[in-house]
């Protein structure tokens, strides 16, 4: 994992765990990497991965079981993506429509682009 993003780096690790929810790699209900094995895992401080977890408790995406260790809540993927599209809309969206502006470019410029990329995926 690279940690050069401005995003802290306890949210880049809780980021990467709700993707690995996303494609299906953890089902709900299944259990996940202890505090200890992820932090090993990924080289970074058992208190960085404490507060991931805690972000993904939140968040709704795990429920933590005394003794047993974390677990994917039911609906996960779900959850996880409820929380993505807020922050999308909440953080990166404002930029994008900044950065639409002072280029000058347009929503029908943006639907046109975004159509164009979307049929050279589909060749």
């Amino acid at each position: 994992m690279e940690f050069s993003e401005p995003r802290s780096i306890y949210l880049q690790i809780a980021d990467q765990i709700r993707d690995r929810i996303l494609q299906g790699e953890w089902q709900d209900g299944e259990r996940i990497p202890s505090i200890r094995e992820l932090a090993i895992e990924l080289g970074v401080n058992p208190n960085t991965v404490t507060r991931s977890y805690q972000a993904l408790l939140d968040w709704g995406v795990v429920v933590n079981q005394r003794g047993r260790g974390y677990f994917v809540s039911d609906r996960a993927a779900e959850r996880a993506l409820k929380t993505m599209r807020e922050e999308f809309v909440r953080d990166e969206l404002p930029r994008v429509v900044r950065a639409m502006q002072m280029l000058g470019i347009g929503v029908d410029d943006l639907a046109a682009s975004l159509a164009q990329q979307h049929g050279d995926k589909e060749k």
